[in-house]
């Protein structure tokens, strides 16, 4: 069942997407069009960039703090899991909820994500109908069920 905006997230949510492969930005991009809920996102490309947007160091100055951050794992310069580690070490980041949305499904890769503090794990599906699926699922769960800070 697909719920209606709530009252919970009234406002265009801000979301960080870190992901090194421009298709699957621009995929998730066109998912996240298609939902229901007003958006902004950002894209970055590697795990420096990511550290320095949330932290606004650099050309991130004025970004915004987004409510969200979908958060690939194999990231060039400093992957996932050390983003991750840092996001949630950082008592101005740690509340953000940081989705892991890999190819991986690696048991490891998943166990070490949670132990991380990952408040989520997702697996990319291979096939496009099945990835606007797990996008519409996660688009449902942390924007219209779950109450986020």
């Amino acid at each position: 069942m697909i719920y209606e905006r709530s009252e919970i997230h009234p406002k265009t949510q801000n979301i960080l997407l870190v992901e090194d492969n421009p298709a699957d930005i621009l995929l998730t991009r066109e998912a996240f069009k298609e939902g229901a809920i007003p958006h902004e996102m950002n894209a970055v490309n590697d795990g420096i960039e990511a550290v320095s947007y949330l932290k606004r160091a650099g050309k991130y100055v004025d970004a915004a703090r987004p409510d969200i951050i979908l958060l690939d794992i194999n990231l060039p310069k400093k992957n996932g899991f050390e983003v991750l580690a840092e996001i949630k070490q950082d008592p101005e980041l740690k509340h953000i909820p940081a989705i892991v949305l890999s190819t991986s499904s690696s048991k490891h890769d998943i166990r070490k994500a949670y132990e991380l503090h990952a408040n989520c794990y997702l697996i990319k599906p291979v096939e496009l109908e099945d990835f606007m699926r797990v996008i519409r699922s996660l688009e449902n769960f942390w924007f219209t069920v779950a109450a986020i800070p």
